[in-house]
């Protein structure tokens, strides 16, 4: 498999874009970040005409695979009468409709274009609202990349020296930010009894309800509950960020299959197949802050035509195929038992948590990971970048961090090929 023509376009990237591409997370890719010239359903195909099955789907927001023909036609029709209306639609009504089907408590809803941008209004809304200023996040949670949340989200932990401290995960993040940010222990709730003893001007927790973004780890049985206890005991409002898991384990988000209520909760990749939208669902009486002059929020592209379109094909989709979830987690599942089969026949050992719709393969010898410090000192992330340089030389592409996002594109026969690949793989390992 050869690499040439991406070789020679990031060469002459490189010239004009810093690193060659337009976010940081792409620039690790191996043997240089590809380019592609097309990707449909399951399958992309690069300028060199190399063709794989996809497993990084965007990362994570092309549930349906890649430019499925009803979200694609649905755009391409209505942008035909315009795309930055600065103005409402009917089709965005609709869509809020939806949005009152799928999710399982009572909400009113603000749209913007990125997960980022959105858990940036729901901390706003939450200082304005409990009239506090800091917010506490937990350790090896992602809430975007603005100066306010980018703190602890994979921090060096080989030192008990830094345990809980905010640690910047960028250069040129604002200073004053830190003295904003409470770090907490995650799936450990005496450890955050402790801490809420300890802060009393603290307006928000936010929390990815499954954790996402460190090797998708469950919360431990009981801990939202609690969790959602303390923040009444304490006046804090509960944030879940749902960016990666709303409408990819569940139609109602992960909220849905722990019955625990949120009071903000934040939208966005899976949201529209594929197109960029981010959304913002919580409380009447919280989110009407925003319609009494108290916290402002803007944005030229919100609610754009084609995001709207995409959005309310998506949800249209899902909302009459009732058996979509269990179609994608038993294929998922599949697939997990087919890879640990294949590792275990060559001695590798492997753990994969999550769910079949979304799923973290770990090379460790641990029977399970319960919280971010688990997987930095127990996973070996240089076997893993081999991994996955070998699946791809196999026909397989893989994000670099671990998680597989499987989608209603990927069938049996792209299962048994993936399985194939990653025993070649495990092989070479």
């Amino acid at each position: 498999m050869k690499f040439d023509n991406s070789k020679k376009l990031y060469e002459e990237a490189k010239k004009m874009v810093p690193g060659g591409v337009s976010s940081s997370i792409r620039q690790t890719e191996w043997p240089v970040p590809l380019f592609f010239k097309s990707a449909k359903g399951s399958k992309m195909t690069d300028v060199d005409d190399n063709e794989f099955i996809d497993y990084v789907m965007g990362m994570g927001p092309n549930i349906f695979g890649h430019s499925p023909d009803f979200i694609t036609n649905s755009v391409y029709q209505d942008m035909q009468d315009g795309f930055c209306l600065t103005g409402q639609t009917k089709k965005e009504n609709e869509l809020s409709e939806f949005v009152e089907k799928t999710l399982p408590f009572k909400r009113k809803v603000r749209y913007a274009s990125s997960g980022t941008e959105i858990v940036q209004i729901a901390l706003r809304l939450a200082r304005s609202f409990t009239n506090k200023n800091k917010f506490l996040k937990f350790e090896g949670h992602y809430h975007g990349w603005m100066d306010s949340v980018l703190y602890n989200s994979h921090p060096d932990v080989s030192s008990e020296e830094t345990l809980f401290d905010p640690i910047a995960e960028s250069g040129g993040i604002s200073k004053g930010t830190a003295d904003e940010v409470v770090i907490a222990p995650w799936n450990d709730i005496e450890a955050l009894e402790s801490i809420l003893k300890v802060h009393n001007d603290i307006s928000a927790i936010i929390t990815e309800p499954i954790l996402w973004n460190s090797n998708v780890i469950l919360p431990n049985p009981g801990y939202l509950e609690n969790l959602r206890k303390l923040c009444n005991q304490h006046g804090i409002l509960l944030i879940f960020d749902e960016v990666g898991t709303g409408f990819r384990v569940a139609l109602g988000g992960a909220q849905e299959i722990y019955g625990v209520e949120p009071d903000l909760s934040t939208y966005a990749k899976s949201m529209a197949g594929g197109f960029p939208i981010a959304m913002l669902a919580g409380k009447p009486e919280i989110m009407d802050y925003m319609s009494n002059g108290n916290v402002v929020h803007g944005g030229s592209f919100n609610t754009n035509v084609m995001s709207v379109s995409a959005a309310h094909a998506t949800l249209d989709y899902l909302l009459n195929n009732e058996d979509f979830y269990k179609s994608l987690n038993k294929n998922g599942d599949i697939l997990i038992k087919g890879l640990k089969e294949v590792a275990k026949k060559h001695d590798i050992d492997i753990l994969i948590q999550g769910l079949g719709s979304v799923f973290y393969l770990s090379f460790t010898n641990l029977d399970s990971i319960k919280n971010y410090r688990d997987h930095a000192n127990n996973v070996d992330q240089e076997k893993y970048r081999e991994f996955s340089k070998l699946m791809l030389l196999n026909g397989i592409r893989l994000s670099q961090n671990g998680r597989w996002h499987m989608s209603s594109s990927h069938d049996i026969s792209d299962i048994e090929i993936t399985i194939k690949a990653a025993e070649l793989s495990f092989a070479e390992l």
